[in-house]
């Protein structure tokens, strides 16, 4: 690392002991005066907030320094936009696999709650309404999860010890560890055969829309579906009418548009289970991406390849930068 580096981070330097010496740490969190001139930013770590990309696109414009821009999500789709304001060879990087056991662990959950019926049994609650009913246990069913990497991946494994069978799908075929990983190609193939899909793929533009109304009518009737990747890999307005109908259930921690306009109809809708993008926020979110920076800077300390970089900028055009 070059000396006069400038880093702005979402902790205080406090909260990340062993940082490394050298650069000049600067605190902010998305939100209040920017700590200092954006020009001076070599090393910028997005704020974890909601709509972070409307915050950056005020700042991002303006450092004409930047080196790496590091996100604490596992996501990127929503900075795509953003590539063209920033300088060439910016690395953009991800904190993939940083999130995985929370977000599977919310996963889980949410296919326990609609396969025992939890939802419904905490309407009754609300009413003091006592019934008793039968409901389906996950063991011995067939659950799709659709999504190899690092959440999928954990989300199969938590699956595997409740006795689900299990059958994987991702962009490309293979075989792991896990056992066999069929190809995307396969998946409509693969849909009347399963009880359950838990969707854990990344937002691409292979997979927008990938559950579209033919999609889903592939699976069977009381099939559960939960989503934990990307609101737009369904067709919300296609999930709204098999839901009504009665024939899928479904719990979404991401939804399209997000967040909800208060009168879709998602909330209120029978069989429908939201929760508000929760998956990677928990009381670990502070200890693991703390962690997670610390080694990172470290690498790109040592002028190291750095984790997760999914793209580095060809940048704007001369010119083109903000005053």
């Amino acid at each position: 690392m070059k000396d006069g580096a400038t880093v702005w981070l979402p902790y205080r330097r406090e909260q990340i002991p062993g940082l490394p010496d050298g650069p000049a740490y600067r605190y902010w969190d998305g939100s209040g005066p920017l700590p200092g001139d954006p020009a001076e930013v070599t090393f910028l770590v997005g704020p974890p907030v909601p709509g972070a990309e409307r915050v950056l696109s005020r700042v991002l414009p303006r450092m004409r320094r930047l080196r790496v821009l590091q996100l604490l999500s596992s996501g990127y789709d929503h900075m795509m936009p953003l590539l063209g304001t920033m300088p060439a060879g910016t690395r953009l990087a991800t904190a993939r696999g940083v999130h995985r056991e929370a977000t599977a662990e919310l996963a889980v959950t949410l296919l326990l709650t609609l396969s025992r019926g939890i939802d419904g049994f905490v309407g009754r609650q609300a009413e003091a309404r006592w019934r008793p009913e039968v409901r389906p246990t996950l063991h011995g069913k067939r659950v799709l999860v659709v999504g190899h990497g690092a959440v999928g991946g954990a989300v199969a494994a938590r699956l595997g010890a409740f006795g689900c069978e299990i059958v994987l799908v991702a962009r490309t075929g293979r075989t792991t560890a896990a056992g066999r990983v069929h190809a995307a190609a396969k998946l409509t193939g693969l849909l009347p055969t399963v009880d359950a899909v838990v969707v854990c793929a990344p937002l691409t533009e292979r997979t927008r829309g990938m559950f579209g109304a033919d999609t889903l009518a592939l699976l069977k009737d009381g099939a559960l579906l939960v989503n934990v990747a990307r609101g737009e890999l369904l067709d919300t307005a296609a999930v709204v009418r098999e839901v009504r109908g009665g024939r899928l259930r479904v719990a979404l921690d991401v939804t399209d548009p997000e967040p909800l306009p208060d009168d879709h109809p998602l909330w209120r809708l029978p069989g429908a289970l939201v929760t508000p993008h929760v998956g990677a926020f928990t009381d670990a979110f502070p200890r693991m991406t703390t962690d997670f920076l610390r080694r990172q800077l470290h690498r790109y300390a040592r002028g190291e390849e750095l984790d997760n970089v999914v793209v580095t900028t060809t940048g704007y055009e001369a010119g083109e930068q903000a005053a």
